[in-house]
């Protein structure tokens, strides 16, 4: 079975840095697409950024020149460079992978648990 575990949130100063990772482990073949989603209390989960084919990437206008992902390969891990953070910032950061398993015959998009990214002002 293929799990996503997402780490690195925690609480910051505003203007402060974190780095959040996203481990995919499991029965992988391939990993087609991750992504990083947030979802701030009393608001609609929205994207931050992807990153496909382990180079391409999309940001969120929000994030964009604060926040960087970056994928590495050999661990199946994303990360997410996060920058100048802001009280906006503040949500619950999740992981998602798009997987394809040894198993399975189609990919299937995986999530995390979430991780609490909180910055103060």
């Amino acid at each position: 079975q293929v799990q996503v575990v997402e780490s690195g949130g925690g609480l910051v100063q505003a203007g402060g840095s974190l780095r959040l990772s996203c481990a995919a482990s499991g029965s992988i073949f391939s990993i087609a697409a991750m992504g990083w989603y947030r979802q701030a209390p009393g608001k609609q989960r929205e994207l931050v950024a992807t990153i496909i084919g382990g180079s391409s990437t999309n940001y969120a206008d929000s994030v964009k020149g604060r926040f960087t992902i970056s994928m590495d390969n050999a661990k199946n891990t994303a990360y997410l460079q996060m920058n100048s953070l802001k009280p906006e910032d503040t949500a619950v950061y999740y992981c998602s992978a798009e997987i394809m398993s040894y198993r399975g015959t189609v990919p299937y998009d995986y999530w995390g648990q979430g991780t609490q990214v909180t910055v103060s002002s």
